[in-house]
């Protein structure tokens, strides 16, 4: 086997060496010479292509620019890789990723080329990511907002001068309004009035010049044709000399494509670097269909220079926005990316489409045709509509839930809050007891004795693709896991004694083993496993699950992390969004950069679970939701029912426009357009197939549908569609009767808290900072502390479950209704924070000082990305 393996390696580096050769004979040269350190480095030139950007601004753009081009000018893109299967690239660009250029030279010639050919495709592809992310970043925090922020500023500043130049106006208008009245009333009234008494009486209350300032203040303040973008545009012309340097380069170094929408934007991108030299720019020469908004006086009228010039600052800022509101909007992208690519080119069409229909219409429920599912929503809708009248009208406005009128007069869905359940006297005890009954231990013995019954720490490969072939693999996996998840770094765990716990073991460990798929694959034997224990099928079958974000405050420079003052202080973070299910188990995981909207990244996670199949139904906290959210976790075959904060502000739809439900007519007043649906419905199906089979990513395909509230004419289908499902949810939610759905969505949401308590319980060090640079590093190490957590869990649910199963064997009276509301988010008896070792040292003088040469193998640990 081990041959075998052997040669199908020799014949991958073979066929790719051939490749590269075919493509351009001097290709494996360029190759090669990246592992050669130049004079005055310390570093290998392929060392250097692997660090990415780690700060926002205009110069780190421009670094990460040049590395772009330099990559794509190497001509790795342009080998035919189509014989190779993409998976062994993958794994020979992992191999060749975590390898040191001095271990990659040591290789023979066809083996290097190969390994340097997918590494170089691989970083050419995360340069271009990278690089768009700093763009992005630099627009929105350094650019955008900072221009706002000083604008609400000015703004603040000038008040006193608006609100005093307003009142003067305002007595002016009183007057008029005193003349027109008296002149309605006076007898034989005609159109026309006597204007030297209208100006007398204005001059009573207000002075001429002081009336032409308060003209002059208001028209400057608060000028007739402004939007409420003027303000901050216009300072954002004055920060010209942050994006001058990088102009050039944004043109030419990125590989960049764009729908027929966007088409403008990028053409008008590519014609920068020949403007941005000139002192004058012709009208003639800019895309005027850029220039929208308040950007025509500022591009326009912003010039004092000859008639027919338009001010360059103004319209070169003017493109940088469109092209940032582009990328967001998916209408420029860049062409093979991962993270900025089309969303539409992903989607399933064409034959492969043909072949996958029947297969994923069955799976999601989903006929082919709209309007037989429209009649079953409007039939399913009606009923809830119904029920819920008349249980309105049953409890006359006195119930927990009831109708109001708000200010507008028109109803308003009022609910009373939850009363807190009763805790039985055998609850208690029962968690007493059991909690009593478990034992103590270690946190690496609970990982090596959850392997014993598991194996799952034999699921970390190699980035080669090859099994383990360390003795005592397990426990540098373990020790890395610990590390890792406690956020300790190796110097608690190391043990220069013990070949499994050096240093150099773990930190290679951690290289070559600790990756996303293989803690995928780890994860998938600890769900399996808790999904086979009684107790966890008493809490629930993995049908329901919830989604919620914890955060990470990130002190070192990261251009995956952002702002937000509530979470991270004057820090920067990032948010661990994670999915749990009814069994208490993690089932997928990602990290977002500072505190974006997690609904725009939730249903990426549960679309791609570690394992098992995906829930049915779906609860989060209130964060970020919207009718477009709904509609594709509907048409993916799952139910989302988020917890929403200000229900009395929330829209109820009906699809049926006359029906009469009673009380609840007044709530039911907005209509659901099926025209919309059932125009667009192959194409939702087509969303929908490419989804569940991870043909395209939630994240881009909500930016591009939705387009920040300017949605195409697809994604107001999916948003009339998702009104649908949100109704559904809204209506059970509203029951009077039965608060049985809103209880159990509680309940997940609180099981969801108790592990991030658990969590922070573990991740202990550092005062539980993240000090990763990069976001593969971020997610590595969160990746590590949720299959932490998976162990815990499955340990604590597996001595639960005993210990329920000893005391009934001892005829303790144990009720089911008490065995369900245990949880295995415990930790008292839990030592995460290590044991030490002391004994008397012989010592003969000092301890030798360390080798500054040396890193920090701890630090270094961190710090990896």
């Amino acid at each position: 086997m081990a041959e075998q393996r052997r040669q199908a390696q020799q014949q991958l580096h073979a066929r790719l060496s051939q490749a590269v050769t075919a493509a351009d004979p001097e290709l494996p040269g360029r190759l090669s010479a990246l592992l050669v350190v130049p004079e005055g480095s310390r570093i290998s030139e392929l060392e250097r292509s692997r660090r990415g950007p780690t700060r926002t601004s205009g110069r780190s753009l421009t670094q990460a620019l040049d590395r772009a081009s330099e990559l794509a000018g190497l001509g790795a893109q342009a080998v035919d890789v189509s014989a190779v299967p993409a998976n062994r690239l993958e794994a020979l660009a992992r191999d060749g990723l975590a390898a040191k250029a001095q271990t990659l030279a040591r290789r023979e010639p066809q083996h290097q080329t190969a390994t340097l050919v997918a590494v170089v495709r691989s970083l050419t592809v995360t340069a271009v990511d990278e690089a768009l992310d700093v763009f992005t970043g630099l627009m929105a925090d350094k650019l955008i907002k900072a221009a706002e922020r000083t604008s609400r500023q000015a703004k603040l500043a000038s008040l006193p001068r608006l609100r005093k130049a307003s009142a003067r106006l305002a007595a002016v208008a009183r007057v008029l309004q005193q003349t027109r009245s008296a002149s309605d009333l006076a007898e034989g009234y005609t159109a026309q009035w006597d204007l030297e008494q209208v100006w007398a009486a204005i001059e009573q209350v207000v002075e001429p010049n002081k009336l032409d300032a308060a003209v002059d203040t208001v028209a400057e303040l608060a000028p007739p044709q402004a939007d409420d973008d003027a303000a901050w545009r216009a300072d954002l012309v004055g920060r010209w000399n942050v994006v001058r340097p990088f102009l050039p380069l944004l043109a030419t170094a990125l590989p960049l494509g764009a729908t027929p929408t966007g088409r403008s934007v990028l053409d008008a991108v590519r014609a920068l670097p020949e403007l941005i030299g000139r002192q004058k720019v012709r009208e003639a020469e800019i895309y005027a269909e850029v220039v929208t908004g308040s950007w025509r006086p500022l591009v326009y009228d912003g010039a004092d220079l000859d008639l027919g010039c338009a001010d360059k600052h103004a319209y070169v800022m003017c493109v940088l926005e469109a092209l940032y509101k582009a990328l967001r909007h998916r209408e420029v992208y860049a062409v093979g990316s991962k993270r900025w690519g089309d969303p539409r080119a992903q989607l399933l069409d064409g034959p492969s489409w043909d072949q996958l229909r029947p297969q994923v219409l069955t799976g999601l429920q989903l006929p082919e045709q709209a309007q037989q599912h429209l009649d079953e929503q409007a039939s399913t809708l009606d009923t809830a509509w119904r029920d819920l009248g008349a249980r309105l009208a049953a409890t006359e406005g006195q119930g927990p839930v009831r109708l109001d009128s708000g200010r507008d007069g028109r109803a308003r869905l009022r609910l009373d809050a939850l009363d807190k359940l009763d805790e039985p006297d055998s609850l208690a005890a029962l968690r007493e007891c059991t909690a009593a009954m478990l034992p103590p231990v270690d946190l690496p013995e609970l990982l090596l004795e959850i392997h014993a019954h598991t194996g799952f720490l034999s699921e970390f490969t190699h980035a080669s693709g090859g099994q383990a072939r360390m003795a005592d693999a397990e426990i540098s996996l373990a020790a890395v896991l610990v590390a890792s998840a406690t956020n300790v770094g190796y110097a608690p765990v190391a043990r220069e004694n013990h070949t499994a716990l050096s240093r150099s073991r773990l930190s290679h460990t951690e290289q070559n083993y600790l990756r996303a798929e293989t803690l995928k694959a780890a994860n998938a034997r600890l769900i399996e496993a808790q999904a086979d224990i009684g107790l966890a099928q008493a809490w629930g079958g993995g049908q329901v699950a919830s989604v919620d974000g914890l955060r990470f405050v990130v002190p070192t420079q990261s251009v995956h992390t952002g702002y937000n003052p509530r979470y991270f202080g004057r820090k920067r973070g990032a948010t661990w969004l994670n999915a749990i299910n009814d069994q208490v188990a993690g089932i997928g995981a990602t990290v977002v950069p500072g505190t974006q909207r997690d609904s725009l990244h939730q249903l990426d996670v549960l679309l791609n679970p570690d394992h098992g199949r995906r829930p049915e139904l779906v609860t989060s906290d209130t964060a970020g939701y919207s009718d477009l959210v709904f509609g594709l976790y509907r048409l993916c075959g799952m139910t989302y029912a988020p917890r929403l904060a200000n229900l009395a502000d929330t829209r109820f739809w009906r699809l049926d426009p006359a029906a009469d439900y009673g009380p609840a007519n007044e709530l039911a007043r907005h209509q659901v357009k099926p025209e919309h649906i059932t125009r667009h419905w192959p194409e939702m199906l087509r969303v929908a197939g490419s989804l569940v089979t991870g043909t395209v990513r939630a994240f881009d395909l909500i930016r591009a549908l939705g387009r920040d509230g300017n949605p195409t004419p697809l994604g107001r289908a999916v948003i009339e569609y998702g009104r649908l499902a949100k109704t559904h949810h809204l209506l059970a939610v509203a029951d009077p009767t039965d608060d049985t759905y809103r209880r159990s969505l509680n309940a997940q949401l609180n099981t969801t808290e108790s592990r991030h308590r658990l969590a922070r319980a573990i991740c202990f060090g550092d005062r539980g900072q993240l000090r990763q640079t990069y976001q593969e590093g971020m997610e590595d190490q969160l990746g590590a502390l949720g299959l932490v957590l998976n162990a815990v869990v499955l340990w604590n649910t597996t001595y639960l479950d005993a210990a329920v199963n000893e005391l009934r064997a001892q005829g303790y009276e144990v009720r089911d209704a008490d065995v369900v509301r245990l949880s295995p988010l415990l930790d008292a008896h839990l030592n995460v924070h290590g044991t030490y070792t002391f004994q008397q040292l012989q010592l003969t003088g000092l301890r030798p000082l360390r080798d500054p040469s040396v890193p920090d193998g701890d630090e270094s640990s961190r710090s990896r990305g």
